[in-house]
């Protein structure tokens, strides 16, 4: 429909920036450790994402402070630590499958966490991603970069805890999503700070590459790629916004494929392809079912 040409544009937008956000990571490690990168890319997103509450006219007093705390620890500190420890010695493609694996890990902590049972069509979808994960770790293998796959899962797995606790918190009541991301960035980001200055780590290298690093990651992959996030959550059904979300680590692929000349084996392509099959699923439930997407899972 006409009235949703400008939704479905900001989509695909969206997953652009999303895709392209994982190859700007990878070029921001080459020139200071991860802490540090995640530090100098969360402060000033902060500060974006406040004076965006500011001009929007939203609340600034945070409500629900240990929830807010708890949500940045893991949606902030957690994923965007493991997220740049994966890219590290990992491959962009493979690490941002394993990242995208969250819908998955987000059935399996919802079961216990929030009483929410596993429908058959699900388990399917979990079979899959789980098969796929096995095929893509690669746990055989022990060498090379096990070590950032184990990193890239452990990012996916902090991300779902993430939309677990927003989750149980919209369903006890309803809040600002904007406000929410910024105070959840706040605390998390504050956490990362503190990491960044106490492990030892080698010095920043400043030039004008890493400036456009930086400068991607802030305005684009974090302030930009939320505020399009709440505006395609206000305007198109949940199925259609989910498929941004399996659209990323797709793009991820190619990209990485094309700029780094990255070549998966074939046990890697099969699990990516099963990866892929079951987020294409679970995003099928949704529109089937128009259920609700938590506003978290607009993860960069």
């Amino acid at each position: 429909m006409p009235s949703a040409r400008p939704a479905l544009a900001a989509l695909a937008l969206l997953s652009l920036i999303w895709g392209y956000n994982w190859i700007m990571i990878k070029e921001g490690l080459r020139y200071a450790d991860p802490f540090d990168f995640a530090a100098l890319r969360t402060a000033p997103s902060v500060m974006l994402l406040f004076a965006a509450m500011l001009w929007a006219k939203k609340p600034l007093r945070p409500a629900a402070l240990p929830r807010l705390l708890l949500l940045g620890l893991f949606q902030t500190t957690g994923f965007l630590c493991f997220a740049c420890w994966a890219l590290v010695a990992g491959a962009v493609g493979k690490s941002t499958v394993l990242i995208y694996t969250f819908p998955f890990w987000t059935l399996l902590f919802a079961w216990p966490l929030l009483g929410e049972r596993i429908r058959s069509m699900q388990w399917l979808a979990i079979a899959l991603a789980g098969t796929g994960l096995v095929l893509v770790l690669e746990p055989w293998d022990f060498a090379g970069s096990f070590a950032s796959r184990v990193f890239a899962v452990l990012a996916g797995m902090s991300w779902a805890i993430s939309s677990v606790i927003a989750k149980k918190w919209r369903n006890e009541g309803s809040f600002d999503l904007l406000s929410v991301t910024a105070w959840q960035m706040l605390f998390g980001g504050i956490v990362i700070c503190v990491i960044a200055w106490s492990v030892p780590s080698r010095p920043v290298t400043w030039n004008w590459h890493f400036a456009w690093v930086l400068g991607y990651g802030i305005v684009l992959g974090s302030t930009a790629g939320w505020l399009l996030w709440l505006y395609i959550l206000e305007r198109l059904p949940a199925g259609i916004a989910s498929l941004s979300l399996m659209a990323v680590p797709a793009l991820g692929v190619l990209i990485a494929r094309l700029q780094y000349g990255e070549q998966p084996g074939r046990a890697e392509i099969a699990g990516m392809l099963l990866i892929g099959a079951s987020l294409g699923l679970l995003s099928w439930l949704t529109m089937r079912g128009q259920r609700s997407v938590t506003p978290e899972m607009g993860q960069e």
